[in-house]
């Protein structure tokens, strides 16, 4: 670790978010800044000073549209260098940056140019912005529509409106260089919308403070240096992404690439070789599957040198921690760790000094099988309004089960009925345009209500279960449906779980079948897998809660499932099912399937 250097830029010096971009430009400008995928070249790079030389021409084109300090713009874009260059563009002129989901439904993306009253928008081709267009019919903003491709199709949208332009007409061929304005650090640089599972969205108001504050304070619990190489696919739109995958790595000097997309990720992770990586646990739930399903295929022998491997590594990891002593399995681990570990860790790129998991919960068996192979794997937890870290498990203090420990600057403590409040730098200024909603949420002595449950133990924070989601059977007993529906969601035939029984003498699942293996599946059960009437079985039913009862044998007696209602049709944004960053809405999905889950409760007795 000797050549790796640690290059940060203060708070206080940076003073914004666009002070932290000129100061690393001027700190680092042969550095080389991101890394990006052009279909027709390949891998390209560009350093800090030619970003620099991007933004001051982004800068100078917003300076040609009526727009004063305050006003909104907002992009929607896949991640891209574009993505930076607007957004610091935009603050360099004083402007509040709203991002929006690339896979969000027009109709809410519609809904957010209206109640944010954006000027600019700048979205990434013809057919996104042909959608949005039709849900925004004559509603007054956006005033201009930059297009970033300049595709045949795109320069046909310019001439019937005259709204539209293309990036690359609109930017001027070169601008003077940037310098650092005098901002204001508690002015507000973005609102964020929170896909809400039920509602409209709200718009998180976060300030220039609040974000560089929260990127400073997760460097304070864990080395980043100019040498790491970041990868970034979650959307910027996800102030996960946001602040742990762009402005801390700007705050660091580290390089980020830029993924393809998740179908490309294994192959881009594999070229890109990162050194970091921020996902939510989705993706690591889906690389352990893909592992389970290759290992019941090997013979009983690689199967059981595998589970050795993991049990020999978790000794290891916890004796590092100082949480474990001695044990014959350690004298394998060198072993086990060259011949098994190693060659699972090389497919993520083998270079990997820190994973995090944020978002939601991780699995403790996902969690105990990459850190029992070597990967140093750390879950956080954050919100929105939260800018969004609020805790974090350092790697050398990492407890899987927990979310961490508190960042620094960050006050926590468990209010009623068990709720997490956070207090901090870090917390937003409130919902805009939306008063009501902000008190329900922000004493007026600055304490955010999370609306998580928790217990903190030893300063590690565990969140035991979120307050509007518990079902409270008719007997009383209180079930965490989440928890439910992680445990049962590890069992590769089901691909999105939803557990049901509010009010009720017992709980019922509706489940989504993986696709690929449902024909297999029907074939066992002598059905047509193409008849829709072979989802609802009752043998398949039968046997479906044997799995779904093995899944939860760690959960109390109570907690069974009794019937269960199979779909094939995955929940989704399109649908309007999932949200943006995938969580499902609970409310619609039970709306959705209303006669179904009646019809699961109509013989209870």
């Amino acid at each position: 670790m000797s050549r790796w250097s640690e290059d940060l830029i203060a708070v206080d010096r940076a003073k914004t978010l666009d002070g932290l971009f000129v100061q690393r430009v001027s700190r680092s400008p042969d550095r080389i800044a991101y890394r990006h995928y052009d279909a027709g070249v390949g891998w390209r790079q560009l350093t800090w000073r030619e970003m620099g030389d991007w933004v001051a021409r982004w800068h100078q084109a917003l300076a040609k549209e009526p727009l004063a300090d305050g006003d909104r713009v907002a992009m929607l874009l896949r991640n891209c260098p574009e993505w930076v260059m607007f957004d610091q563009a935009a603050f360099s002129r004083g402007l509040i940056t709203i991002p929006l989901y690339t896979d969000d439904r027009a109709e809410n993306a519609a809904y957010i140019l209206q109640d944010a009253a954006v000027k600019v928008l700048l979205i990434q081709d013809a057919g996104r912005w042909r959608r949005l267009a039709e849900a925004l019919g004559d509603a007054p903003w956006p005033l201009r529509v930059v297009i970033l491709e300049s595709s045949p199709a795109a320069r046909a949208m310019t001439e019937p409106d005259p709204r539209v332009v293309i990036a690359e007409d609109w930017l001027p061929n070169s601008a003077p260089p940037l310098v650092q304005r005098n901002g204001d650090p508690r002015s507000l640089a973005t609102i964020v919308y929170t896909s809400g599972t039920t509602g409209r969205p709200k718009g998180v108001m976060l300030t220039h403070h609040n974000m560089l504050t929260n990127a400073h304070a997760v460097l304070t619990l864990i080395n980043v240096y100019g040498e790491d190489l970041f990868l970034s696919f979650l959307p910027l739109s996800h102030m996960l992404e946001r602040t742990g995958g762009y402005y801390l790595p700007l705050m660091a000097g580290s390089t980020v690439a830029f993924a393809r997309s998740v179908g490309q990720l294994a192959e881009d992770m594999k070229t890109i070789r990162p050194t970091v990586m921020i996902a939510v646990p989705r993706v690591f739930e889906r690389v352990y599957q893909k592992i389970a399903d290759q290992l019941a295929t090997r013979p009983a022998p690689v199967r059981w040198l595998f589970r050795l491997a993991v049990a020999a590594g978790w000794r290891a990891f916890l004796k590092r921690q100082g949480r474990g002593g001695w044990h014959p399995l350690l004298l394998l681990w060198p072993t086990l760790k060259r011949k098994v570990a190693t060659p699972v860790l090389d497919k993520l790129g083998g270079r990997m000094r820190a994973a995090v998991s944020g978002g939601a919960a991780l699995p403790s068996e996902v969690a105990h099988t990459f850190i029992g192979l070597g990967l140093p794997l750390i879950q956080g937890y954050g919100l929105t309004e939260t800018s969004p870290v609020v805790s974090f498990n350092p790697l050398e203090d990492n407890i899987p089960e927990s979310v961490g420990v508190p960042i620094r600057g960050v006050q926590v403590r468990v209010g009623a009925e068990r709720e997490l409040l956070v207090k901090g730098d870090n917390v937003m200024q409130g919902y805009w345009n939306n008063h009501t909603a902000t008190t329900k949420i922000l004493s007026h002595d600055g304490w955010l209500h999370t609306g998580d449950q928790a217990r903190i133990e030893h300063g590690h924070i565990y969140i035991t279960g979120r307050i509007k989601d518990i079902l409270v059977l008719s007997n009383g007993e209180k079930i965490p449906p989440a928890d439910l529906e992680m445990a049962i969601a590890m069992d590769p035939l089901f691909e999105q779980v939803v557990v049901l029984g509010e009010g009720q003498s017992h709980l019922s699942a509706l489940l989504v079948l993986n696709a690929d293996l449902w024909s297999g599946l029907a074939g066992e059960y002598g059905l047509d897998p193409d008849q829709p009437e072979s989802l609802d079985d009752t043998r398949l039913h039968k046997d479906i809660i044997k799995r779904i009862r093995l899944a939860l044998r760690d959960f109390p007696g109570y907690a069974k499932i009794r019937r269960v209602t199979v779909t094939l049709e995955p929940w989704s944004i399109e649908n309007g099912l999932l949200t943006p960053t995938l969580k499902v809405k609970r409310n619609k999905v039970i709306e959705r399937y209303h006669d179904r889950i009646e019809a699961m409760y109509a013989f209870d007795g």
